[in-house]
């Protein structure tokens, strides 16, 4: 398998962390994991995970992240050694306040 890297092909999603001054205090943004799922070898990954992904942005921690997080939430794919299949990261850019709330949100659900 080769790949190209041009002006369309530039991966976009990751970003370094930052820190901006908002109302004269500065907030830092960072790129979370907000939720992880793994999945056996199947045949087209893609197809499969796209439930599991709209099942979870229908929870109460999902629509926090897609109503509060600063871009679009995106996925990435790599492979488990573990089982030989999938996992799947679903990534966010957060403030520190909501990376705090968000987590603590979670850590209620436990």
């Amino acid at each position: 398998m080769s790949t190209t890297q041009n002006e369309q092909a530039e991966y976009t999603h990751w970003q370094p962390e930052f820190t901006k001054i908002i109302d004269g205090k500065a907030v830092r943004f960072r790129d979370v994991c907000v939720h992880e799922i793994t999945m056996g070898d199947v045949e087209d990954p893609e197809l499969w995970i796209a439930s599991l992904i709209w099942d979870w942005q229908q929870t109460e921690a999902g629509k926090f992240i897609m109503e509060h997080a600063v871009e679009k939430p995106y996925w990435i794919r790599a492979f488990d050694s573990y089982s030989y299949g999938h996992v799947y990261r679903i990534m966010a850019r957060l403030s520190e306040q909501n990376e705090t709330f968000w987590r603590l949100l979670c850590l209620n659900k436990k």
